[in-house]
């Protein structure tokens, strides 16, 4: 099931939320409601931390992380990782990262076994990605596009590409990371799904914005339906 969003007046969740299989960080500040509507779907199962990343509220575009690992940026201050180590499961190892490229959510996109980087990325980089989040790393583009964590999401699932990405390109995705994606929108045609879409392999959040056509595909994409549920759903929710 995918549950729309927003914080404060925005519809980009993918900016202040970061979901995984074993935790969820939340944006410091803003509205408690954005907070309570991932408590609400995720608590009974993962933790959901408020958190903050070099003072910033923007946790869901500098950090990257799955069940086995976290990424931070240089620019974390010592005081916030030691709450994040504090508050995150025992075997979720939290490591921060000297890259020149320190939104490291938009260059980097993973599931627990696969991350897709930046090919501009530091090999040492790339080697702290596969040592702490334990997945096999592929620098990649997405429909030319360098930034691929800000143009697509993966869970164990599936994953969600910019809607432009050519059939070509996603069947050779496809076969690397080996599962299946597709492209869409989110957030009424907004291509940039890394900022609308937050997902693990049993919930998704979506911008206040998403239509129930690109909540259909999001659900469907990421196995999240009821079973015997289809995109008709969707469709009557339109219509209504």
């Amino acid at each position: 099931m995918a549950v729309r969003a927003a914080f404060e007046s925005s519809s980009e969740v993918g900016v202040f939320a970061r979901l995984t299989n074993s935790y969820c960080l939340t944006a410091m500040g803003g509205s408690e409601n954005f907070h309570s509507v991932f408590e609400a779907e995720l608590s009974q199962h993962i933790p959901v931390i408020h958190a903050s990343v070099g003072n910033t509220r923007i946790v869901g575009r500098v950090t990257v992380g799955n069940k086995n690992g976290l990424l931070v940026p240089s620019i974390t201050t010592d005081q916030e990782l030691q709450h994040l180590r504090n508050l995150l499961p025992e075997n979720v190892k939290v490591q921060k990262v000297e890259e020149r490229l320190s939104a490291l959510g938009n260059c980097i996109v993973c599931n627990d076994y696969v991350a897709l980087v930046h090919t501009d990325l530091d090999r040492e980089t790339e080697e702290v990605i596969a040592d702490v989040l334990k997945v096999d790393v592929f620098r990649a583009t997405i429909a030319q596009n360098v930034l691929v964590g800000s143009y697509c999401v993966l869970t164990n699932q599936g994953g969600l590409v910019h809607a432009r990405t050519p059939m070509s390109d996603m069947e050779e995705l496809s076969q690397l990371i080996q599962i299946p994606l597709v492209a869409g929108t989110v957030n009424r045609g907004s291509d940039v799904i890394g900022a609308g879409v937050v997902a693990n392999d049993w919930a998704a959040f979506c911008g206040m914005d998403t239509t129930a056509t690109e909540i259909g595909v999001v659900e469907q994409i990421f196995k999240l339906q009821a079973p015997g549920v289809g995109m008709n759903s969707a469709l009557i929710d339109t219509m209504m």
